[in-house]
């Protein structure tokens, strides 16, 4: 049997698991590290679209009272309405961008009536308002889709389409804050029109 020389260059099996296992542990403390920046990015995303859901529902939250919140969600959307009304054919950027705002209102809005308000409407003996209100949603939604292929497709139409959806939106509004919601808080108690504004309240989060 030959005697094997091992020179400085040569290694034993001792040496190569040895090897390993400061590989393996020097990944392992990278892997750690990516893992924990990852889970740090993802905390800071979160805290980011907390504070901004925060802020978009916190005009509805500081008015304390579910009606009163969607009052003052009314004017917001009345008053992107008008400045769509305002533009012009040239301002074509500025007509896509509050479009977009006002889809995203309007469909935070509509999420807290629908997911919320109206099923209290209904549970409260009037299933076919409530039915009527959502109708009138879809029709406001489907107004503001065709909204947006007008100004994408640089069709003619824009501002009388800005027209019809003003036109279907106040005669929805009046019926909501002259009837159907004033007689909504009639029969509430105290403790019931709280619960209904914190629901509310949180639904509009998910969405905002």
């Amino acid at each position: 049997m030959g005697l094997i020389v091992m020179g400085k260059g040569d290694f034993t099996m001792t040496d190569t698991s040895a090897r390993k296992t400061e590989m393996k542990t020097a990944m392992g403390k990278g892997g750690t590290s990516a893992l924990m920046a990852g889970v740090a990015g993802f905390g800071l995303g979160m805290m980011v679209s907390a504070g901004r859901k925060a802020a978009a529902q916190a005009a509805t939250f500081a008015a304390g009272d579910w009606f009163e919140g969607l009052k003052a969600e009314h004017q917001v959307a009345r008053g992107l309405l008008e400045k769509l009304a305002a533009t012009r054919e040239e301002d074509m950027a500025k007509r896509a961008a509050l479009v977009f705002e006002l889809q995203h209102a309007m469909g935070k809005h509509q999420v807290q009536e629908e997911y919320v308000v109206y099923c209290v409407v209904a549970a409260h003996g009037q299933a076919d308002v409530a039915e009527s209100l959502n109708a009138d949603h879809f029709e406001v939604k489907q107004g503001l889709y065709e909204l947006e292929m007008i100004g994408k497709e640089k069709r003619p139409g824009f501002l009388e389409k800005v027209a019809a959806i003003r036109t279907a939106f106040e005669s929805h509004v009046r019926e909501e804050e002259d009837e159907v919601f004033p007689a909504l808080q009639v029969m509430l108690t105290d403790a019931e029109k709280t619960a209904l504004t914190n629901r509310m309240n949180r639904e509009g989060f998910k969405v905002a």
